[in-house]
């Protein structure tokens, strides 16, 4: 009698579909100690659970060499997208690597570059001619303004550039000093000790009559600053941008830190998960940068 031989699947042998393996994703960042920052890195990493994707955060500590090789390796590891946080101009070899590789590239509050799909990012020069209009109006067109910059980073590169033609067109304000702050510890301690330097360089009340910092560590560093030299009576304006949390605590309490820009951190970390979602999905993203709104923080606004 010969035996009838059945397929495996009429047999109960089904052979199961092999799993999906989940997406992943590597941010890559060299300004991690900065509060903006972990908030919309958070932000992804959140969006991005909800999503199934595997996220490696990768914190460079303030090298921006190291950014390059930290995407070499994240394409050496064949992620699904990479998100940076970075100059792309300081990090050339690294995207194209990416792009060789068919990976692509996220801009998370970066800077827009053809290697890069879109930077998802704040209107830096809607921010910084907001404050830098409001210091001039406050202390009336004149008077000696410092400045804390940082042009090695393009989003914030750019509030320097236009609160610098802001008040070049008060012909009574003096840019005293354009500081860049050291930022590998956050910015405030250097900011303080930099300040401290600008206050005895120039001891007469009235000598300085603002402080324009590009994001809020430095602000807080010159309000310390002026806060141990005993000159918070003398009126000097500080504007920063960012609106952190130790900022806006400043900003209640009604002294010397008037006022500070809020980005929307956790729109610009959800949009910038939207943003590498649809990347990998092949969709065809037009614009190379998409603003997230901000607010003008001020005394009347500060508490959370």
């Amino acid at each position: 009698m010969k035996r009838l031989m059945l397929p495996l699947a009429l047999a109960g042998f089904a052979t199961a579909a092999p799993m999906a393996l989940a997406e992943t994703v590597a941010v890559i960042t060299p300004f991690l100690a900065q509060p903006g920052t972990q908030a919309y890195v958070q932000a992804f990493q959140e969006d991005a659970a909800t999503r199934g994707w595997e996220v490696n955060v990768i914190d460079t500590a303030g090298d921006m060499a190291a950014v390059i090789s930290r995407i070499e390796d994240a394409v050496t590891q064949k992620v699904d997208a990479i998100v940076v946080n970075v100059d792309p101009a300081q990090v050339q070899a690294g995207l194209q690597t990416a792009a060789d590789a068919g990976i692509p590239v996220i801009g998370m509050d970066a800077g827009a570059d053809p290697l890069i799909v879109t930077n998802i990012t704040s209107n830096g020069y809607a921010m910084a001619a907001e404050t830098s209009v409001y210091v001039a109006n406050r202390i009336e067109g004149k008077g000696k303004v410092v400045m804390f910059v940082f042009d090695a980073f393009p989003p914030v590169q750019i509030r320097g550039v236009v609160a610098d033609a802001i008040f070049a067109n008060f012909p009574d304000i003096e840019v005293l000093d354009r500081i860049t702050p050291d930022v590998q510890d956050g910015g405030i301690a250097d900011s303080r000790a930099k300040m401290e330097a600008v206050l005895a360089a120039n001891p007469e009340p009235g000598s300085i009559a603002a402080v324009w910092a590009a994001w809020d560590q430095p602000a807080l560093g010159a309000l310390q600053a002026i806060e141990a030299a005993g000159r918070t009576g003398e009126g000097i304006v500080i504007v920063g941008m960012d609106a952190n949390p130790q900022a806006r605590d400043a900003i209640a309490q009604g002294g010397n830190f008037e006022a500070s820009m809020a980005q929307d951190f956790v729109g610009i970390g959800k949009a910038a998960a939207e943003a590498t979602a649809r990347a990998m999905a092949k969709e065809e993203i037009k614009s190379k940068v998409t603003y997230v709104p901000t607010v003008l923080v001020t005394k009347a606004n500060a508490a959370p």
